[in-house]
């Protein structure tokens, strides 16, 4: 009895170790984790090369529904089935499953069974499927606004807003660097969050993100905050520096004509007088003189 226990329990670690080799418990992969904006398209790419007798079959759901498979190089799609409606899209090549126009109903499990003629394989995605972020809103209370002193810069108080989020961060930047943030977890809630300025700076953005996608408003409306004093007389200093030097130039130009034209007006002219002698004249001032022989 003994003997028969010990050969039973012999032939059942073979036959586990002959399973295990062949890949029939296979389903060891990781699940690989993909989250996608509802309306957008995702691709689960399996990583493989089809061979010309290999059975890929895809499966969705806990009730492994069969929505696509490849079985000798020919695609076979559920056309069927009332989830996907004709979404789908299997690459003959690898196999990778797309998925057109994604809803929130395609959220769940996928699993991918690779048979072969040497084992069978399993890959398995989870995808999670988020509304659209919406675009951040950024308005001003007007009566958050103050100032200590009539000499002071008064001071803005801004909201940034963002509807009907879940799972969301809504955040306020500075160019790179964070100034504050707020998340909210599962729960469809409307998000809010003040910053106080001085002054209008167009570094300053809100933002609010899923942990793979963001929408972002940058502040740039002068209506909201008054532009920054800095910037103002720096901006002024700098034309009234231009204007300075064109009217330099232009002044300069104006007295180098006129210098010109004194120039050419009131130049001094110079006459040479020659003394021209009447040639009658010479002739009567010349004396002759001659030799007389006796």
């Amino acid at each position: 009895m003994k003997r028969l226990r010990k050969m039973i329990h012999s032939a059942s670690f073979f036959c586990l170790c002959l399973l295990l080799s062949t890949g029939v418990f296979g389903d060891t992969d990781e699940v690989k984790s993909v989250s996608v904006t509802e309306g957008d398209s995702v691709t689960l790419n399996t990583d493989v090369k089809v061979q010309r007798d290999d059975h890929l079959l895809w499966t969705f759901g806990a009730q492994e529904s069969r929505i696509a498979e490849i079985y000798r190089q020919n695609i076979n799609i559920d056309a069927t089935n009332t989830i996907f409606e004709k979404r789908l899209q299997m690459d003959s090549f690898t196999g990778s499953l797309t998925i057109r126009n994604i809803r929130g109903t395609d959220s769940g499990l996928y699993k991918l069974q690779i048979i072969s003629s040497r084992k069978t394989s399993y890959k398995r995605f989870s995808v999670s499927v988020y509304a659209r972020l919406p675009v951040p809103v950024i308005t001003r209370n007007s009566s958050n606004c103050s100032s200590t002193s009539p000499s002071s810069v008064s001071r803005c108080s801004l909201l940034c807003s963002a509807v009907n989020v879940s799972a969301v961060t809504l955040s306020w930047y500075k160019g790179n660097s964070l100034l504050s943030s707020i998340s909210v977890s599962d729960l469809s809630i409307s998000l809010s969050l003040p910053l106080e300025l001085e002054c209008l700076d167009d570094s300053y953005s809100c933002v609010v993100a899923y942990s793979f996608t963001n929408r972002t408003t940058h502040l740039n409306n002068t209506d909201l905050c008054q532009p920054c004093p800095e910037r103002e007389e720096g901006s002024r200093l700098v034309s009234i520096v231009v204007i300075a030097l064109l009217l330099l130039l232009l002044l300069l130009a104006v007295v180098g004509v006129k210098a010109q034209e004194e120039e050419i007006l009131y130049a001094d002219t110079t006459f040479c007088a020659y003394r021209v002698k009447s040639t009658d004249n010479v002739a009567a001032d010349q004396t002759l003189y001659s030799t007389v022989k006796t």
